[in-house]
């Protein structure tokens, strides 16, 4: 039985080759069908009339194609025998080869595409054709890392395809034009001819203008309509400058701000209070008369029945609650009919109900935030200190997260409580204690003293440091006398008390640490008003009335951050953003311990994995 299959197989590979060797009379190529990129690129080249060998290649490239076998199709595409095509096949075979390069996201083949490509080729297409092939050629200058030209193309088809979706094409656009290089875009701008480009790069220029906020932009796009009343963006705006031109329409006015005032949160949520009132009075985009801010204390009774007293009410928002028990509580209900925005964080992993936000001052945000910088300055092995208890766990779990997805280890994790003995901790976490029983066992095993000179361990880059100052303070000096000292350290904004004392801090000297723009900002003019006529606006109580003035900020955005990716906030405890489940994530500042004050630290970018070679070092970058 083996033997009468090998033979079918080898009577069938000579019938293969008998065909390749006769040449093409016995092939027609307008019909054949070849299984295999090689199969078809033997039997054009024994095609002597060019144009039909390159007729067959393209057809056999487009059958790759609609099997969904790009990187065949690639093969044709590429070859030789089509590096040239004919003037009769030439857009075909671009056509062909903008789907494979954009589905198989080939960068390199999209630049050798679009090289030299006017805008308007897709318009040489026949009508059945102009839309595939202006998306085609969109998406490829796009891959090529040309969004401008991207933006172009969907320009012009938008004004030749009349049967495209206007807001589709529109969304499409804008998100290109944000992706434009601010000098690129300025350049074009001076240079653009016709009145719908230059409406566009209008619009595109105003809306990125500095300094401006969520507020000031709907003012602008809200102007750019009156003064481009016959644009078509102007009649279908793209969906996010939709949501931000009509954001003043969408503001809640009922607003019950809901916080234990009683009992032992009373404090911070007292801060959280004025926070919130300060930013908004302070706050000219909102019309004062048409706000009600209702402040309700939630402490006398439990907070779901709280919610269900409030929710048969006229309140468009409730802001609240501050006990994560009670946020907790809402969790149970399927969709929440008043908006909510919990000021604290569920358990990970808990069901959000459809109508929940959540935000806070979550540990989680900067513990990722640190393993960030340390991707940046190329450091992938470090040693960590936590303290124990359920709040070290969560920073714990955080850090370790992104460490791993950053492609960096934590060597060695020494969790602590303040009552321990430090010295101990710290020679732990740098090998001493290691290093020095294995001195002990050496003089066992020979019976002799042995001068010895303890080593840290030599695979760590850095410490990241998540203590308390009081605790931080000891643990600093004890890095230098278990010889880390030279190893750059870490640590979230617990390390920093919230107002300046050279005196003590200077133990903390050279420590890098995250903190929030109203701790570190000293031109905030929020900061610098309540402090003449409010307590508690610095220190701990300070970062609370922060979170207190970014909850007023976000009580009028939420729909907007929830809805469109790109949106964020500049507030006072960080650059705000949202995810799709309604979680508030803070992108933070940096500075660095010198003379026991913090200094500010520049806002640096991840760069790929290639190029993060650099570490800090008592405020130096080191360049390996």
């Amino acid at each position: 039985m083996t033997k009468n299959r090998l033979n079918v197989r080898a009577l069938a590979f000579t019938a293969t080759l008998a065909l390749l060797v006769s040449g093409c009379a016995s092939v027609n190529l307008q019909s054949h069908v070849a299984q295999t990129p090689a199969q078809a690129l033997e039997l054009a080249t024994q095609e002597s009339d060019r144009e039909t060998a390159q007729r067959y290649l393209l057809r056999m490239a487009n059958r790759f194609q609609e099997r969904g076998d790009h990187r065949e199709a690639r093969t044709l595409l590429q070859s030789p025998q089509l590096a040239q095509p004919l003037p009769p096949v030439e857009a075909q075979a671009r056509l062909l080869a903008m789907a494979s390069a954009t589905h198989l996201q080939d960068t390199d083949w999209a630049r050798a595409i679009t090289n030299g490509l006017p805008l308007d080729s897709f318009i040489n297409y026949g009508p059945d054709l102009v839309s595939r092939a202006g998306n085609l050629q969109a998406g490829t200058f796009a891959l090529a890392g040309d969004r401008y030209a991207a933006a172009m193309t969907l320009m012009l088809l938008a004004q030749t395809d009349t049967s495209a979706d206007p807001q589709v094409l529109h969304d499409r656009i804008w998100a290109l034009l944000k992706a434009v290089p601010d000098a690129k875009l300025s350049s074009a701008g001076s240079e653009a001819i016709g009145y719908e480009v230059q409406g566009w790069l209008e619009l595109a220029g105003s809306v990125r203008a500095s300094e401006l906020d969520i507020d000031d932009q709907g003012r602008v796009i809200r102007r750019w309509q009156n003064n481009w009343p016959g644009h078509p963006a102007a009649q279908v705006l793209p969906s996010e400058l939709r949501l931000i031109a009509g954001l003043a329409d969408s503001r809640p006015e009922t607003i019950a701000l809901a916080l234990p005032l009683k009992g032992p949160l009373s404090t911070a949520s007292k801060a959280i209070r004025n926070g919130f009132l300060a930013a908004y009075y302070q706050d000219d985009s909102v019309d004062h008369s048409k706000t009600d801010i209702r402040i309700i204390d939630s402490s006398a009774k439990p907070f779901d029945e709280l919610y269900r007293e409030l929710s048969t009410g006229a309140i468009d928002l409730i802001v609240g609650p501050l006990e994560k028990e009670a946020l907790a509580s809402l969790a149970t209900m399927n969709t929440l009919p008043v908006p909510t925005l919990g000021l604290n964080y569920l358990p990970a992993g808990s069901r959000v109900p459809e109508g929940l936000y959540q935000f806070g001052l979550s540990a989680e945000d900067e513990a990722r935030q640190i393993a960030d910088r340390l991707a940046i300055k190329g450091i992938d092995q470090v040693l960590v200190l936590i303290p124990q208890g359920q709040w070290g766990d969560r920073v714990e779990t955080a850090l370790l997260e992104r460490l791993n997805a950053n492609d960096a280890v934590a060597l060695d994790i020494e969790r602590f409580f303040p009552e321990d003995n430090l010295r101990a901790v710290t020679a732990d976490l740098l090998g001493i204690t290691v290093s020095r029983d294995r001195a002990i066992q050496v003089e066992r095993t020979i019976g002799l003293d042995v001068e010895f000179e303890p080593r840290r361990r030599q695979d760590a880059q850095a410490i990241v440091m998540v203590a308390e100052p009081t605790i931080a303070r000891q643990f600093k000096p004890l890095f230098a006398f278990y010889y880390g000292g030279d190893l750059p350290v870490y640590s979230p904004s617990i390390v920093y008390e919230g107002t300046p004392d050279p005196a003590r801090d200077r133990d903390l000297n050279d420590v890098i640490f995250t903190d929030i723009p109203w701790v570190l900002d000293d031109q905030n003019e929020l900061r610098r008003e309540a402090s003449q006529v409010l307590a508690g606006t610095r220190g701990q109580l300070g970062r609370l009335f922060a979170m207190g003035a970014d909850a007023w900020q976000l009580s009028k955005r939420l729909p907007l951050l929830r809805q469109v990716d790109t949106a964020s906030i500049s507030g006072q405890t960080g650059v705000l953003t949202m995810t799709r489940a309604g979680s508030i994530h803070r992108e933070q500042l940096w500075a660095q311990f010198r003379n026991g004050v913090p200094e500010r630290l520049p806002k640096i970018e991840m760069a790929p994995a290639e190029e993060r070679s650099g570490v800090e070092s008592g405020g130096t970058r080191v360049l390996n």
